[in-house]
């Protein structure tokens, strides 16, 4: 009786899942209440993974795991695997998160999507990505983990290209569908290694037999999942897709960026630490990962003048903050959580923050056309500012506890690894400012038919409880309550000892936050700023590559479209011309062999006698010579 919530964690999924179906099969006469039955399903499972979550801090600290097993999904001679669930410290965390957070975009969609003549089918999708995403934390084997995230896959699909009446919108769809699969294969791969290697593919099996197997198998096993993650959370060399995505309707990229798709790789990694904590390559490999993409994405934000691309850019940067923790291994796991976990505060707000400007300057993304929003949007403007102040890390809000922890355990792993996390910092500093100067602060820019006005209630409410938790998100590290919390999934954390103390470092930190933020004040909060976005050629190389995102597209089109799409062309030859060429002319080389054999067939009585004598007649003379002879 007192694991009740534990027992019907299995809800968590159910819920949303049913709705979101019932919602597409459910007609026209849904359409009037669909966004209420959408949001309250994705409420109800907040309130199971609330009492679930609770009922797990009243166990003692060794005993915070609950497993069960709903029924036997795959039975194939040795091949098992079983439809089960695990709720412990780390999927608890995130059901809480994809949620809590995934309920407050539900609700603000009521009124962001009031006007959309499918806002019921917009709701079922939301709860399938929810119930795919919960399905993917609560996985207790990696088959069913994959399950959940082919289902976000198909999610964001649907949801990047909802409106797919536009070109732009179909095209991202489809290129985050695409690019998410090359992901996948790393994934499915990484599979069947462990089943190949351990007989098994249940996540703590495999987590615990990692220590008997050789390390090529770990780094092998680490590489693959490695790239799986890549691909979902949008990290070096598979990123391209994650600006493209924000032609879908902004809940949807607040969704994606802060509750649901592109946290889905770092889970994987702090999931399988066993892995990972047996192969140092593995290891190295995500640190390089996401230290590039954290420096990467830092400065495409700097470029961008959309204001929902600049904000993509700035969910690769802080993934990366993520998967470099996650790969610093037990000093880093807890930490890679503890970001993510803020994040997912002060992006939602972000983003949903974005839609609220948008919302008032009729669907214009250009932050050159804003200026001065913040008379026009109180509400939007203080609750932007409370995730500004979280992303760049100020003193006392959310991200100042979470990124200084990374780049402090970053600095006891190598001093080059901390010194780039230390520059992502004054990168952030640099383009958030920019951000808030563009739209709040600076000059009005806005057209003369242009209206900026305040979102409805039913959208500022939502903003308003991710402002408090970008402020008080911080609070889950006071007396180090997350990294205790985190240590039974994810191990011990050894304190790493810095060249200078961790007062010294904090304030080194803030400085050159401090020194990002003047910068873009500078910059763009005392000099006028043009209306319309200047000419590739009157910009410097570096702004020119961050508007192009470092060429990525590029690359991909020269590395991989363009290749694939010759050896498309060449192997269409080879089945035309080669194997159809030579099936073809067998079939008509014997065709004429027939025309000719069917020649003496004239259907006529005497020539057949005639033929039959003359055959005769050959035959006997043969006898007679051969008798004579």
């Amino acid at each position: 009786m007192n694991d009740i919530g534990l027992d019907l964690a299995w809800l968590l999924v159910a819920v949303p899942l049913v709705s979101g179906l019932g919602l597409l099969v459910w007609g026209k006469e849904g359409d009037r209440v669909g966004h209420l039955v959408g949001s309250v399903a994705s409420s109800i499972s907040f309130l199971i993974g609330a009492i679930a979550f609770i009922q797990l801090l009243t166990r003692p600290a060794d005993d915070r795991s609950y497993s069960r097993e709903l029924f036997t999904w795959i039975e194939a001679g040795p091949f098992h695997v079983d439809m089960g669930y695990t709720f412990d410290p780390l999927s608890g965390l995130f059901v809480l998160l994809i949620t809590g957070v995934g309920s407050l975009i539900h609700i603000y969609s009521i009124g962001y999507m009031e006007h959309d003549a499918r806002r019921r089918r917009f709701f079922a999708y939301l709860n399938i990505f929810i119930a795919s995403m919960l399905t993917l934390v609560l996985a207790s084997d990696y088959l069913v983990m994959f399950l959940g995230w082919e289902g976000v896959g198909l999610a964001s699909y649907l949801l990047i290209g909802f409106w797919q009446h536009k070109d732009s919108a179909a095209t991202a769809a489809t290129k985050a569908f695409v690019i998410n699969r090359v992901g996948d294969i790393g994934m499915a791969l990484g599979i069947m290694v462990m089943f190949a290697q351990f007989g098994t593919t249940a996540v703590a099996p495999v987590n615990e037999s990692i220590s008997g197997a050789s390390t090529a198998v770990a780094t092998t096993l680490g590489l693959l999942l490695l790239l799986g993650a890549c691909g979902k959370s949008a990290q070096v060399p598979l990123q391209s897709w994650l600006l493209d995505a924000m032609e879908g309707p902004t809940p949807v990229s607040a969704l994606i960026h802060a509750a649901t798709m592109v946290t889905a790789g770092v889970y994987l990694v702090v999931r399988s630490n066993g892995i990972y904590d047996a192969s140092e390559i593995a290891r190295d490999a995500v640190i390089a990962v996401g230290l590039v993409t954290l420096l990467v994405g830092a400065w495409i934000g700097c470029a961008k003048d959309d204001i929902k691309k600049a904000l993509a850019g700035s969910t690769m940067s802080q993934i990366g903050y993520m998967m470099l923790a996650a790969g610093l291994g037990p000093a880093g796991y807890a930490f890679a959580i503890f970001h993510l976990l803020t994040h997912g505060f002060f992006k939602a707000n972000l983003f949903l923050g974005a839609g609220s400007v948008m919302h008032g300057m009729n669907d214009d993304v250009e932050m050159r056309h804003y200026g001065a929003l913040r008379k026009a949007m109180p509400i939007t403007f203080v609750t932007f500012l409370f995730g500004y102040l979280a992303i760049i890390g100020f003193p006392g809000f959310s991200g100042f506890f979470s990124k200084d922890k990374i780049i402090e355990t970053a600095f006891g792993h190598s001093f080059w690894v901390g010194l780039g996390a230390l520059v992502g910092a004054g990168v952030t500093a640099f383009y958030m400012t920019r951000l808030m100067m563009m739209t709040f602060i600076s000059d009005q820019r806005w057209k003369e038919d242009v209206d900026p006005h305040e979102s409805p209630n039913v959208m500022t409410y939502p903003l308003i409880a991710l402002g408090a938790l970008s402020l008080l998100g911080g609070a889950l590290l006071f007396g180090d309550w997350i990294t205790e919390f985190l240590e039974p999934v994810v191990g011990h954390a050894e304190h790493h000892e810095l060249a200078i103390s961790a007062g010294l470092l904090t304030l080194i930190i803030t400085l050159v936050v401090a020194a990002g933020v003047a910068l873009g004040y500078f910059l763009y909060g005392t000099r006028p700023i043009a209306g319309e976005m200047p000419a590739d050629g009157s910009v410097s190389i570096f702004a020119r590559a961050g508007r192009h995102e470092l060429y990525g597209n590029e690359l991909n089109d020269a590395v991989v479209v363009r290749p694939t799409r010759h050896l498309t062309r060449f192997l269409v030859f080879m089945d035309g011309k080669g194997v159809d060429g030579f099936v073809t002319g067998l079939a008509d080389r014997l065709g004429d062999a027939s025309q000719i054999l069917r020649k003496p067939q004239t259907g006529f009585v005497r020539s057949y006698a005639l033929s039959f004598f003359g055959g005769t007649a050959v035959v006997v003379l043969a006898l007679l010579a051969v008798t004579l002879g």
